[in-house]
């Protein structure tokens, strides 16, 4: 799709593109493209009119607002929600597995990637269930 953006908004390459066209075949493409181009000034201007109505709605709530004396702070603090919510951090899960490697003490909770000690320890035939923490 960028190789036909590039020969369609650069004059020489588009002219030797379309080089084997006919003149009816460059009216047609002219045509089809002058729908193009007016379809998408009939959206922007929709676009356009939708979002001065939204402006105008949100101008008229903050005069009938202003006129009742609220504001926006006591309207979010009312439904119980603050201006700006912080995500809770989770508590770290505990650990479910435990190996001992040459006196160190290596844990897994289960979730995420298996330890290496682990994983040989179980490749070497041991069960996961051997190692669960009591």
């Amino acid at each position: 799709m960028s190789e036909f953006l590039d020969i369609l908004t650069h004059g020489r390459r588009l002219k030797a593109a379309v080089k084997e066209l006919s003149v009816s075949e460059l009216e047609e493409v002219s045509e089809k493209l002058t729908k193009v181009i007016e379809d998408r000034r009939e959206e922007e201007a929709e676009l356009l009119k939708a979002e001065a109505e939204k402006q105008r709605i949100i101008e008229q709530l903050r005069r009938t607002m202003d006129e009742a004396g609220i504001n926006v702070a006591e309207l979010a603090g009312e439904a119980g929600v603050s201006a700006k919510t912080k995500r809770a951090k989770r508590a770290p899960k505990p650990p479910k597995y435990e190996i001992h490697v040459n006196g160190e003490r290596i844990t897994w909770t289960g979730q995420g990637r298996m330890p290496n000690a682990l994983k040989q320890a179980i490749e070497s035939g041991k069960s996961l269930d051997s190692f669960l923490i009591k």
